[in-house]
């Protein structure tokens, strides 16, 4: 069954929207043709339909390739499709006056048969059209447009104003109804869309963020250390050029500046390195709720845990809030702690949306949590679960995990 289902439920949302809609007008060629088809029958096999059904087919294919090449234009994928617009659009016009004028000559002996073609033919090439336009008003202009336009060639070729105003009014309602429902999915998909590169952009600037933080640090210990070595470097040789007993004592001193500069660029990359549990676990509630998920943080702990044991637990949390962002398509997430008086602790981090099967290669970002948790004689297990769900399961022993002493 998953590989019934894997080829959409390893899409992202913003995929997966975007096939429904490209589905739902391969479904209106569909419909269009059946309508034709109906709209036919009762005319039977004359020459007038045979002489139709050619050109009512080119216009139906042609409206149903302006829908796909006009949504791959909305997501930036190709051109604009301008000149095959026009061509569905003058395609359309000509079978709307041919049908009205054999209806008029009488060619056309069913009353049903003209009707049912115009308004047909007219909207869905309205809905496909829309699709191809930049502007809401220009949008909301086709229906009244056609419907006019139906209504006022109607009266030109001869045909009663009773029955002319049925035609704009058939034309106008089913031509407003397919412009407003092409016209939102092309809204909604390129919404999606942004807002899916919205989420990836703000995960590579919180990168960028941390880079530039450590960055800074790192160059606020080490910049003025580095000039002062080079400085009394400098004045050593030139003591030691001159035979001067100072230079040892400079460069004595360039060695204790060496070795403290070490020990601060140590401190700096512990720092970095380590990651406090209460810290990271509302940084995961802030970041998941920004992204729009429901995210329940649960904390069951009746003990204070050990740094080395926080520090581990919270990169833990770290990672699997950024494996969350990145992969799958996550609606609801939570994070469980528990750190009972006796008994292994355990952290669980759950969120629905994940693929049964994982696209490409592990990362590297398990693989060193499982060191990490190894130091304290922890493991770790992630993978799927039951009802679409991924699950990372960390444990330390209680004689690791025990903390210090309750505070007063």
């Amino acid at each position: 069954m998953s590989k019934l289902t894997g080829w959409w439920r390893n899409r992202s949302s913003a995929a997966k929207i975007e096939l429904y809609t490209r589905w739902s007008f391969h479904l209106f060629v569909l419909l269009e043709s059946l309508s034709v088809l109906f709209g036919l029958a009762p005319e039977g096999l004359g020459s007038v339909s045979a002489a139709l059904l050619l050109p009512l087919c080119a216009q139906i294919a042609l409206c149903g390739v302006l829908s796909s090449r006009a949504l791959d234009w909305v997501l930036g994928h190709r051109e604009r499709p301008v000149r095959l617009a026009a061509a569905v659009a003058v395609l359309t016009a000509s079978l709307a006056v041919a049908v009205l004028v054999l209806r008029s000559a009488g060619a056309l002996s069913h009353a049903g048969v003209a009707p049912a073609l115009v308004v047909n033919t007219v909207a869905f090439a309205s809905g496909s059209l829309t699709l191809a336009l930049t502007r809401v008003r220009h949008m909301l202009c086709v229906a009244p447009a056609a419907g006019t336009s139906a209504a006022g060639v109607a009266l030109a070729v001869g045909h009663p104003a009773a029955e002319a105003a049925g035609y704009g009014v058939g034309v106008f309602l089913t031509c407003g109804l397919l412009v407003l429902a092409c016209g939102f999915s092309s809204w909604l998909l390129k919404t999606v869309y942004e807002l899916d590169r919205a989420r990836e952009l703000q995960a590579q600037l919180a990168v960028a963020e941390e880079r530039l933080r450590f960055g800074r640090d790192l160059h606020d210990v080490m910049g003025r250390n580095l000039a002062v070595i080079a400085l009394k470097s400098e004045l050593a040789v030139q003591l030691a050029r001159r035979e001067r007993p100072e230079a040892v004592d400079q460069m004595i001193e360039v060695q204790r500046i060496a070795r403290e500069s070490q020990r601060e660029v140590r401190d700096v990359v512990r720092g970095y390195r380590e990651a406090d549990l209460t810290v990271e676990l509302e940084g995961a509630r802030g970041v998941l709720s920004a992204a729009g998920m429901d995210c329940r943080v649960e904390v069951q702990a009746g003990r204070e845990l050990r740094p080395e044991v926080q520090s581990a637990l919270g990169w833990v949390v770290r990672e699997a809030t950024t494996n969350v962002l990145r992969h799958g398509d996550a609606r609801s997430c939570v994070i469980r702690l528990t750190a009972p008086d006796a008994g292994a602790l355990t952290l669980v981090v759950e969120n629905d949306g994940a693929p049964e099967v994982l696209a490409g290669p592990p990362g590297s970002g398990l693989a060193g949590l499982r060191e990490r948790l190894a130091a304290l004689d922890g493991t770790l297990e992630a993978g799927p679960v039951d009802g679409g769900r991924f699950r990372l399961l960390a444990r330390i022993p209680d004689g690791r995990a025990r903390g210090l002493e309750a505070r007063a």
